[in-house]
């Protein structure tokens, strides 16, 4: 199926993670012994090659942080988490994808780069809080990691994902991020001083590099904040993260309405199309055990609050490609490199949380839609490109963007559902003699 990364990257995929077309770099031959080889040579070997991994880390670690975390604290907020849950969730899933970066890319010798789910934060950002609050939604959180470690260890659960025909999928994920992509544009409105700067900022750098246009507006909209808000000592709260756990709670509509959902966008939009730039890129792992243990890691963040662990898309291409120097075996530092940067801005998560809360809710809301809006038009022109599908596809993106929620269960699914079934009349019909 086709996969449409949070960051606005496409990659037309196979179940199994492989790409589905287009010529890519040939495997690295031994990627992972050459790489133990140069480890066992001490640490006089290439330098210069640790120091351009080391920035290509720095810098993954950056971007992936600044360009979504906005995305992520008002997921968690929707769905229920207070202050300190969401402080406790951003910190659970720095460290969890972090450490599993850290795991993974030592362990195989190989750039594997992981993040959080940013679709799968837009969907919590477009739902409605759960019947059973937080807890419910930390429910939903558990059943979308074993789906993924299922995954992982069962091939047929990936195909299925994969046979979602693509268009309703990227429907689904379109009807998701559009509402979110409007902040922009009520941010102009509400404070057009601070909104417009925000919205020519990121516009200006992507003009040069598209990769620093959003944590170029994150920047821009601390410093305007800082230097525009009066924000009292006593409105930010701890500035220092302590884990808050939730015990879970599940209930059948969390887990239609946000363990389902979360599941698949996480899968379509983040798993499959991390693997398919590796590949490009000449790294082949196995998928299963990747999809395995970022299930695994997205279990041990849920109790705290973390949503989902992932593959990485556009930072796996920072880590895994020519940024990260010229030693193809040696990269995997840079995805190390980015791991333990993500475990110190996850100390940092709590001060986050205090800044956003304490800022204009239209400007932070800005920023998280211009983050989103590369992923909002991959998505829609995957979703209409097909004519035939066309109607179901647009069919999903209506039911979804409309917000209906029915027993309980949150839109998405049910654009999912609306579409897959104009879909399959549309198909029989067209089938029958």
């Amino acid at each position: 199926m086709s996969g449409t990364t949070a960051d606005g990257g496409a990659h037309d995929v196979t179940a199994d993670g492989r790409p589905g077309g287009g010529a890519g770099q040939p495997p690295v031959p031994g990627a992972g012994q050459e790489s133990v080889a140069a480890r066992a040579a001490g640490p006089g070997i290439s330098r210069g090659g640790f120091f351009h991994a080391a920035t290509a880390g720095v810098v993954a670690a950056f971007v992936g942080f600044a360009s979504s975390f906005a995305v992520v604290l008002e997921g968690l907020t929707r769905v229920g988490a207070s202050r300190e849950q969401a402080a406790s969730g951003l910190m659970a899933l720095c460290l969890a994808m972090g450490t599993c970066a850290i795991f993974l890319s030592l362990r195989s010798g190989m750039p594997i780069s992981t993040a959080w789910s940013t679709p799968g934060a837009a969907l919590l950002a477009g739902s409605a809080r759960p019947g059973g609050g937080f807890a419910a939604a930390v429910g939903a959180f558990l059943v979308a990691g074993v789906l993924m470690v299922v995954s992982g260890l069962w091939k047929p659960l990936g195909r299925w994902v994969s046979a979602i025909p693509k268009p309703l999928a990227n429907a689904m994920l379109a009807g998701i991020l559009l509402p979110l992509c409007l902040a922009p544009a009520h941010a102009v409105k509400s404070d057009p001083a601070i909104g417009l700067a925000v919205v020519v900022a990121w516009a200006a750098v992507g003009s040069v590099r598209k990769l620093y246009a959003v944590p170029a507006a994150v920047v821009v909209a601390v410093v305007l904040i800082a230097t525009t808000t009066h924000i009292a000592a006593d409105s930010l709260g701890p500035m220092w993260p302590h884990p808050v756990p939730v015990a879970p709670h599940f209930t059948v509509p969390a887990l239609i309405g946000i363990a389902l959902p979360l599941y698949v966008v996480t899968m379509a939009s983040q798993n499959i199309p991390g693997i398919a730039v590796l590949n490009v890129n000449g790294y082949e792992p196995a998928p299963g055990p990747l999809f395995g243990w970022t299930g695994a890691f997205t279990l041990l963040a849920a109790p705290l609050g973390g949503h989902a662990v992932n593959l990485a898309a556009i930072t796996a291409a920072l880590c895994a490609g020519e940024e990260a120097g010229p030693d193809r075996g040696g990269r995997y530092r840079a995805s190390a490199v980015a791991g333990a940067m993500y475990i110190l801005l996850g100390l940092g998560a709590a001060a986050a949380v205090a800044f956003v809360n304490a800022s204009p809710p239209n400007v932070i809301e800005a920023v998280a839609g211009l983050a989103l809006l590369g992923a909002l038009g991959n998505s829609l022109q995957a979703a209409m490109a097909d004519a035939d599908r066309r109607e179901a596809a647009v069919v999903t993106l209506v039911v979804t963007v409309s917000g209906v929620t029915f027993l309980g269960v949150s839109g998405a699914f049910w654009g999912l559902a609306a579409g897959g079934a104009l879909y399959a009349v549309r198909h029989w019909r067209a089938r029958r003699p």
